[in-house]
């Protein structure tokens, strides 16, 4: 296992629509996607491009709004009502070898991968496990970043 691409930060927020703004108004963003539902993770998402070097596509940030107070990131913000940092995304080239990897290693993988917001599978690895920090896990899309 080799670490990947830093994909995006997630950031958990109770209203969507104002961080866009947030982000557009006080950031100097001008790459937003629209917002989606992803039904399975029950939340909203949207992703905010920042420009890498020389015209290359920088790390997202990915907006999560829960649709559910009972989501996983429903109870995260319940906690932490502002909302803030969620956890970080890192690529690999190949999910189920990650996935035993890092079982191997004695993580916590939280469930099967699933399809996640960027349509490639996912899982996430416990933040006991991981220094505090919950981790997301994606498959690297086919075709590039």
């Amino acid at each position: 296992m080799k670490l990947g691409r830093l994909n995006h930060v997630g950031v958990a927020t109770p209203d969507i629509d104002a961080s866009i703004a947030f982000y557009r108004d006080v950031m100097g963003a001008n790459d937003i996607t629209e917002p989606f539902v992803l039904e399975s993770q029950q939340v909203r998402v949207c992703f905010v491009n920042t420009p890498g070097e020389n015209g290359t596509a920088g790390t997202q940030i990915e907006l999560i709004q829960p649709t559910s107070p009972d989501s996983a990131v429903g109870k995260w913000l319940a906690a932490n009502p502002l909302g803030g940092q969620h956890h970080l995304c890192y690529e690999v080239p190949d999910i189920h070898e990650a996935k035993a990897w890092f079982e191997s290693q004695g993580k916590r993988v939280l469930g099967e991968p699933r399809i996640g917001a960027h349509g490639t599978l996912i899982f996430f690895v416990h933040p006991k496990d991981m220094g505090g920090q919950l981790t997301e896990i994606m498959e690297t899309p086919k075709g590039g970043h």
